[in-house]
């Protein structure tokens, strides 16, 4: 059974923090408020399509995407990674951590 891409993400996760890499994983879903019974809004200048881990290397911007094999990305990811690929940044969709050893991290 493959891997749940949480799981996958965990995992990369755990990679970067024993090779001592400057990352941080990133939620974009709004959360829940149960008192009120609603998404909380989102902050104002607040992006959608964000990717789920970002890296800083070597002074860039590395945008990682996690999806399982026959993942896609959507609408909004597609859009963020061609604004970064525009501005220089780098940005890799990934399934696995060899897939992250490739990018050389």
């Amino acid at each position: 059974m493959e891997p749940k891409e949480k799981e996958i993400q965990l995992a990369i996760c755990e990679y970067l923090t024993a090779r001592g890499v400057f990352f941080w994983r990133q939620n974009t879903a709004p959360i829940f408020d149960t008192k009120a019974n609603r998404y909380r809004p989102m902050p104002k200048y607040s992006m959608t399509g964000v990717p789920d881990i970002i890296v800083i290397r070597d002074g860039i911007f590395v945008g990682i995407e996690v999806k399982r094999l026959e993942g896609k990305l959507s609408d909004s990811q597609k859009a963020f990674k061609e604004k970064c690929l525009e501005s220089g940044a780098e940005y890799h969709v990934v399934s696995s951590i060899d897939d992250v050893e490739k990018i050389g991290l």
